[in-house]
């Protein structure tokens, strides 16, 4: 079992990461190798001390670098729930479930409002991992909304499940898939179904589906971890970055503005020292 499990690559990831580094404490690591996307395509960035006009790409090789330099490893694993169990944390990813003493979100922030119904029928036709949920699906109808390319092979492996595939992405230059997969250029306003999902609804028409999968990189915090107290999509946080939670902490953008790299490095570091804390009183 990990002290600490950090969930998400952004600066306050990082942040955390390297001082608990520093802290000889043992984490896990969940993220992506190249950092946050937000970081990497940035255009500049400019008041991050000591670093002044600096663009998103060298923040980000910086940032690596740090961490490269310290021997921290990331696990690209995603994340579709972290589950309190009294005395620790069960974060499931994918088919697997990793067990730590704390937690750190450090998820960053979603920009779009979850679409209709997609919080109150997840786990019941909504999933955000095609991995995980795929197999489910196989040989039945599905949507697919995608919400970079990046994703798109994730895509693909549920189109070669699903017996029919509507993809639905949110960027302009989307693949072409099979014979098996239809494009829909339009936006999703409502998941429709009873106990389960049943259809999604656009503009001007309805389409009869058996399940949702958003392909995103930030999911809702109180869709991953359930319990967590939220006011206007952010995490609720005190000065020492502790939730309603015991052992679970938030730093960066998931707590709320400013969206700042610099507030989001100071609260990593603080989430990190107010785990160790809590390790250390809870021996």
């Amino acid at each position: 079992m990990y002290d600490v499990a950090i969930i998400g690559g952004g600066a306050a990831g990082v942040s955390a990461a390297v001082t608990l580094q520093a802290l000889n404490k043992t984490f896990i690591w969940f993220g992506k190798k190249e950092l946050s996307e937000k970081i990497r395509k940035a255009e500049l960035v400019r008041n991050y001390p000591g670093l002044p006009f600096v663009t998103g790409g060298d923040l980000a090789k910086a940032l690596s670098s740090h961490v490269a330099e310290m021997g921290i490893e990331m696990t690209e694993k995603v994340v579709t729930g972290v589950y309190a169990l009294g005395s620790h944390y069960a974060v499931a990813c994918d088919k697997e479930i990793f067990e730590a003493k704390t937690v750190i979100l450090a998820t960053g922030v979603e920009t779009l409002k979850p679409t209709k119904g997609e919080l109150e029928f997840l786990g019941r036709g909504v999933s955000y991992c095609a991995t995980c949920d795929g197999f489910l699906y196989k040989d039945k109808t599905i949507a697919i909304v995608c919400a970079s390319k990046e994703y798109e092979h994730e895509a693909a492996y549920l189109a070669g499940i699903a017996a029919k595939a509507y993809f639905v992405p949110t960027y302009k230059t989307a693949a072409a898939f099979g014979e098996k997969v239809e494009t829909v250029r339009g936006v999703i306003t409502e998941i429709i179904g009873d106990k389960k999902v049943t259809a999604i609804r656009l503009k001007d028409e309805e389409i009869a589906v058996d399940g949702v999968f958003f392909l995103k990189s930030a999911i809702s915090p109180s869709a991953l971890v359930p319990g967590v107290q939220t006011e206007n999509g952010h995490v609720c946080v005190d000065r020492e970055c502790k939730t309603n939670l015991d052992g679970c902490f938030a730093a960066g953008d998931c707590t709320g503005r400013p969206y700042q790299y610099a507030k989001a490095v100071g609260e990593g570091n603080v989430a990190a020292h107010a785990a160790v804390a809590f390790l250390a009183k809870n021996k």
